[in-house]
């Protein structure tokens, strides 16, 4: 690793943006150091994106300065602010999913010929040759609408190492990507690091924030609240930071009073995806599924709401087995499903939060052509006050609301069709500290009002702080299944590692 400078790869000074109604920046300066890794951190809404789309040329600011190795300029364009040095990674994908890799890594700058023709065979070559660097198992002619999430994130990735970067902004790189993937893109970004590029870096992941940063700076509700060394300082310090308290995920010890069996399953298999599975939730209870990346967990819960067909077993509830075919008989049963990606598959971004919320029940709000609009204020009503969810007006476009809230509207409507079983797929997948806890009590508290719930998360302490029971997963079978006063990280970490309980002891 080169040493760091003091010299800022870049600096902001006095940031203000605003937006109809909101001061999303109010006077942040920032800078980060060339061959250095600085995280910015801050809960959903407290401005770390709007400030890294300022500097990508992405939004104009109302007020402050931006310097480029200390020398002052004006980003007009993403385009232009590339040509500056500077890079953003975002964290929603911008690919053109009908273009190739290559197309999508060299877009606006594709290499040209005689005549102003695109150079396809050098394109073609110099994207493979980024690609081999991510260890890439695709080739630069795929076209990216074939490819999966985490696959896009890769393309996305790409294109910062087509330029000689000053800075690249890292905007949560690691919520689509596998483990494996993950420390290729961690090798890439102290690669940069060691060729003087400076690297900002914004997650929710703590882990990986004291993993992979030098320095580490604090945003709250659109303002500067400091920087630490990341070598002397701790999470709860960070956290206190953010928040303005102190956040403890302690062991689920909580004694509950379980109702009857709401949901029993039984020798259920899927072809390859998982086989042989069988578990059940009675009312008042939080059944927590664990386990690596294509252990099957998810593929269960899709075929609970009828996404996918079983190959074998039985499905009961309350006692009597049922058929899901669809996601029709799913809910007409009970079941309910929030989604692993909310904003893909669980949320129409661009409708309001009450249009959200009411949306699988539109068919019983509707009289002749006309849906009743105070029915569905009322509802949107009802689930705000319950969930506590912020936001100005039913109005309001869920894509503008932060993580946790528009979580919170995906909750909101599966509760509205009032259903015996709700699972939950990565409760907290990039969401803040804050809103984190605030979706653990809700969980908690949905399952004391007699839900039975079931909750799939990749992060340990999450189901260990939420759950009764663990399930523990591995290669599409359920290996132990903990009760959560015996459960223990190392007997967990046995469990999805394949070890089973007479191998363990």
């Amino acid at each position: 690793m080169t040493e760091q400078t003091q010299t800022p790869a870049l600096r902001l000074d006095g940031i203000v943006k605003t937006f109809p109604g909101v001061r999303a920046l109010d006077g942040v300066s920032f800078e980060v150091r060339a061959g250095e890794v600085h995280a910015l951190l801050g809960e959903n809404g407290a401005g770390k994106s709007t400030l890294m789309k300022v500097l990508a040329g992405m939004h104009q600011p109302n007020e402050g300065r931006i310097f480029i190795e200390e020398r002052e300029v004006t980003m007009e364009s993403p385009l232009h602010a590339k040509a500056q040095g500077v890079v953003l990674i975002h964290q929603e994908l911008s690919l053109a999913e009908e273009l190739t890799v290559a197309e999508n890594v060299y877009l606006g700058e594709l290499p040209r010929k005689r005549w102003g023709f695109v150079d396809w065979t050098t394109l073609n070559a110099k994207t493979n040759e980024i690609l081999k660097r991510l260890n890439c198992n695709f080739d630069a002619t795929t076209r990216v609408s074939d490819l999966s999430i985490a696959k896009k994130q890769m393309v996305e990735i790409a294109r910062a190492l087509t330029v000689d970067a000053k800075a690249v902004v890292f905007d949560e790189p690691t919520a689509s990507l596998t483990d494996a993937e993950k420390v290729v893109l961690f090798d890439v970004i102290r690669d940069l690091r060691a060729r003087g590029v400076g690297i900002v870096y914004i997650s929710h992941r703590m882990d990986e924030i004291f993993t992979l940063s030098d320095r580490l700076s604090v945003l709250r509700d659109g303002n500067y609240r400091g920087t630490l060394v990341t070598a002397e300082t701790d999470e709860d310090e960070v956290t206190r930071l953010m928040i303005g308290r102190s956040l403890s995920y302690e062991r689920n010890h909580e004694h509950v009073e379980l109702g009857e069996v709401a949901l029993e399953v039984r020798g259920l298999s899927c072809g390859s995806l998982y086989h042989d599975v069988s578990f059940e939730v009675r009312r008042g209870e939080v059944v927590g599924f664990y386990g690596l990346v294509g252990a099957g967990r998810t593929e269960i819960a899709e075929t609970l709401f009828g996404l996918r067909t079983p190959s074998a077993g039985t499905i009961l509830l309350e006692g009597e087995e049922v058929r899901i075919d669809s996601p029709v008989d799913a809910i007409a049963q009970g079941i309910s499903l929030v989604p692993e990606s909310r904003k893909e598959q669980g949320l129409v971004l661009g409708m309001s939060c009450r249009d959200n919320i009411t949306l699988p029940q539109i068919g019983d709000l509707t009289t002749g052509p006309f849906v009743s609009n105070g029915a569905e204020v009322a509802i949107y009503d009802m689930y705000r006050d319950r969930l506590d969810i912020r936001s100005p007006s039913w109005r309001q476009a869920v894509g503008n609301l932060s993580g946790g809230n528009q979580q919170k509207i995906v909750i909101g409507k599966w509760l509205a069709m009032k259903p015996r079983v709700l699972i939950v797929d990565e409760p907290t997948r990039g969401i803040d500290v804050g809103a984190k806890g605030e979706i653990h009590n809700l969980i908690r508290e949905l399952a004391k009002s007699g839900y039975a719930v079931i909750v799939i998360s990749s992060e340990m302490p999450e189901v260990l702080h939420v759950a009764d029971r663990v399930i523990g997963m591995y290669q599409g079978e359920i290996i132990r299944t903990f009760d959560a006063g015996e459960v223990t990280e190392d007997s967990l970490v046995q469990a999805i590692s394949g070890i089973r309980a007479d191998k363990a002891a």
